[in-house]
């Protein structure tokens, strides 16, 4: 079953973020909203790490330090479009080289000559 918090929470998407994920975001939210996602997150995931962030980032919102910029609706660099898979292809591959000493399936070994 969905928790309908989980839809109305200040952070979009923030069930699916890693742990790094909320730093930068949570940087424009005010005390109260900080406040919902740490409760939120002791309730659920209970992170550690998350948990600390969250409780000291609503310490210095008590102490009086002002929401700064950070956009709560960042695409999320897990979901980026960036590359996938392997850089590597056959125009990219090294040229073959001579087998190993001890051989290949395909090709005995050579002796290392006399060895006493």
């Amino acid at each position: 079953m969905t928790d309908p918090a989980r839809n109305t929470l200040p952070l979009p998407g923030y069930d699916h973020l890693p742990i790094g994920g909320p730093e930068s975001r949570i940087r424009s939210l005010s005390a109260g909203e900080v406040e919902e996602i740490l409760v939120h997150e002791r309730s659920h995931a209970d992170r550690f790490p998350v948990t600390e962030l969250l409780t000291a980032r609503l310490e210095r919102l008590r102490a009086g330090a002002e929401p700064t910029s950070g956009d709560p609706g960042a695409p999320r660099p897990e979901q980026g479009a960036g590359r996938t898979g392997s850089p590597v292809s056959p125009a990219t591959s090294p040229q073959p080289f001579s087998p190993p000493p001890h051989g290949t399936p395909d090709r005995f070994g050579k002796p290392k000559g006399d060895r006493t």
